[in-house]
């Protein structure tokens, strides 16, 4: 098992590093993936936001670590996300990470 200082590090590297460059911005992503789950889910006055997503997303890993799976990838993608999410609650929306 990794250390908490090996966890954050590696999820500074994930929110900071190369995925940005492979996939965006994780806000973005999160923008699109709000207003996918928000018309899934087809039910009138619930929206979906990036705050959300990345709550949720965390609940995935906090899932897949109930279930007794020891990789150190859970921690540091659950850390990823708050840290995200963090960001994403304090920011303003722009037009093109608006509010889903």
């Amino acid at each position: 098992m990794a250390s908490r200082q090996e966890i954050l590090d590696s999820a500074l590297k994930c929110v900071n590093g190369d995925r940005d460059q492979q996939y965006g911005k994780p806000e973005d992503s999160f923008s699109i993936i709000a207003r996918f789950w928000t018309a899934y889910l087809n039910s009138p006055g619930v929206t979906i936001d990036r705050k959300d997503v990345a709550a949720m997303l965390g609940l995935l890993k906090i899932a897949r670590i109930a279930t007794g799976a020891q990789k150190d990838d859970n921690w540091i993608d659950l850390a990823g996300y708050a840290a995200c999410g963090g960001e994403c609650q304090s920011e303003k929306p722009t037009n093109n990470t608006a509010r889903a």
